[in-house]
């Protein structure tokens, strides 16, 4: 399905949006893409990201988008290493908080959190990373009882093939052909927001059979986690990273198992995309980047928006990224 889209930052590149509503506004946090120089690898060390903005707007489809400036940067974290990659935000109690992937000074991503007391930031980062965090792409879900659940894991770059049931193995493994897909993970936050209240789960993808998605489906799992809940179902949705679809599985409980339900995007121009799903005004709008502003930079990717629409059943209709 072709959809009306809109670049919402054409002056820079941003990504990997996660968007919010705080406040009746919508908040935009998006990774920041600029040109480093360093050249494409399969580790991607040319995403060399070091800084956050946030941006906000009233109106997705036609208003003004505020950008808020730079709200948090490599320098102000006393852990950093490199590559702040894609982050999220919550609100629990009034304050804000940001959880970030962030490559420490051995190269190894942890995740971390810096707090605010605005949606806009500025955020303060804590000392040190959380306890037992490990890969990328954070993203917080707040359910009906008002407990969060913080959703991450990627592959290659994201280093989450380095871990099996947690633990850091001394041997990368990924697995292939029809052996089970590596999953994603996710954990129940503590109370205070700053930790793990548990030890992370695998985010378990089923096909209609009830059988775990196997490495070799395009459907697979590969990075970009979002939750949404939509007519009192849990909708997991993720990138598929080289088959460069954004799909999504459903399932009774924040934890899984999820069972496989369809595409929402198809491939726009560059490597992947990163998403969110939110609902502003009564109607539903999937957030994504592609990179056609850069001339096809994977590196350099801009930030989109489209109306998302379901059909009777629940089921969301697929977008058609090609014909953007």
């Amino acid at each position: 399905m072709k959809k009306e889209m809109r670049y919402l930052v054409p002056g820079d590149y941003m990504a990997d949006p996660s968007v919010h509503i705080f406040n009746g506004k919508v908040y935009i946090y998006p990774s920041h893409d600029w040109e480093s120089g360093i050249p494409e690898n399969d580790n991607g060390d040319h995403f060399n990201m070091k800084d956050y903005h946030v941006f906000s707007t009233d109106d997705i489809m036609q208003g003004p988008v505020t950008d808020h400036g730079v709200v948090l940067s490599t320098e102000d974290i006393p852990w950093a290493g490199r590559q702040l990659w894609d982050c999220d935000v919550a609100e629990k109690k009034g304050k804000y908080y940001m959880y970030f992937p962030l490559k420490d000074r051995n190269d190894i991503f942890r995740l971390g959190v810096a707090i605010a007391d605005r949606p806009e930031g500025p955020f303060i980062p804590l000392p040190n990373p959380m306890y037992g965090s490990y890969s990328i792409d954070p993203a917080v879900f707040k359910d009906d009882d008002g407990s969060h659940y913080i959703y991450f894991g990627g592959i290659w770059g994201g280093q989450l093939q380095r871990y099996r049931d947690n633990i850091a193995l001394e041997n990368a493994y990924l697995p292939t052909g029809n052996e089970p897909a590596l999953p994603g993970r996710v954990v129940k936050l503590r109370d205070d927001m700053l930790q793990f209240d548990e030890t992370p789960r695998a985010v378990v993808i089923m096909d209609e059979n009830g059988k775990p998605l196997t490495a070799d489906n395009p459907h697979r799992f590969f990075e970009a986690s979002w939750m949404h809940k939509y007519q009192g179902k849990y909708y997991f949705s993720y990138s598929t990273g080289d088959t460069h679809l954004l799909c999504y599985a459903t399932g009774d409980n924040p934890y899984g198992p999820f069972t496989y339900q369809g595409v929402i995007l198809t491939p726009v121009v560059g490597w992947t995309t990163h998403h969110s799903i939110v609902e502003y005004k009564g109607k539903w709008y999937l957030f994504h980047h592609d990179c056609v502003p850069s001339d096809g930079k994977t590196w350099l990717r801009s930030l989109k928006v489209c109306e998302l629409e379901y059909d009777e059943q629940g089921r969301i209709i697929t977008i058609n990224g090609s014909e953007e």
